[in-house]
């Protein structure tokens, strides 16, 4: 069979869409969208009785202490395992790559989550923390069996907080939820284009993401809401 050979322009515009891909998939890495999170209800719920709640100042500082929580420690961890060469790529491509360093992270979330409970700031911030770790740990048994993806489940997550906070204030948050979708689109295509998910791994890392954090808000609804 004759396989037909690519054009140097063909070659040129692929390389650009994996580049895209790869920015994508950094601008919404899944080690961010705790941070993502924390900030959209602090800075983009505005005038309700939430958003008055926390000082200015507080509502920064609990975000940079959510990044690095969320964000830094775990990304020093995973690179510090791959100078160890104890993983061999700090993408953790393959499925037996990302099960420890999940389940880290995993701990560094209910940690966090520990360090805010005495904190005075909205129980929503609190149960979003709550979630992230256990889909994640979640997300790191399940690569015992098969891969999926962790960006969807950040993205998951991320929707299934806006749709709670949004039905627990009566907040109309209609463009959020066509954003987070858009992006969720954006960002399965470029795990895609990398070629790091099959289709159905997408779609069951978004669900996974979702569910636990309607169900987290569900639960704690009646004794922290009411």
């Amino acid at each position: 069979m004759c396989v037909k050979k690519l054009s140097i322009y063909q070659i040129y515009y692929l390389n650009i869409l994996r580049n895209f891909a790869l920015f994508i998939s950094i601008v919404f890495h899944p080690l961010i969208m705790a941070t993502y999170g924390c900030l959209l209800l602090f800075f983009c719920i505005q005038n309700t009785v939430y958003d008055y709640l926390t000082p200015l100042n507080t509502k920064w500082r609990i975000s940079f202490f959510v990044f690095f929580f969320s964000m830094i420690f775990p990304a020093i961890y995973i690179f510090i395992l791959y100078k160890l060469k104890r993983i061999p790529s700090i993408h953790l491509s393959k499925p037996s790559d990302r099960i420890y360093p999940y389940f880290i992270t995993a701990l560094f979330y209910f940690g966090l989550f520990y360090l805010l409970l005495d904190v005075n700031i909205w129980n929503s911030i609190k149960i979003f923390i709550l979630g992230g770790g256990i889909a994640i740990l979640l997300t790191s048994l399940i690569n015992f069996k098969t891969k999926i993806s962790a960006h969807m489940v950040g993205l998951g997550g991320l929707f299934g907080l806006i749709i709670s906070v949004s039905q627990l204030i009566k907040f109309d948050m209609i463009l959020f939820y066509i954003i987070i979708i858009l992006i969720s689109g954006l960002v399965g295509s470029a795990r895609l284009i990398l070629n790091e998910h099959k289709p159905y791994q997408l779609y069951i890392g978004f669900l996974l993401g979702f569910i636990v954090q309607i169900s987290l808000f569900l639960s704690f609804q009646k004794i922290i809401f009411a």
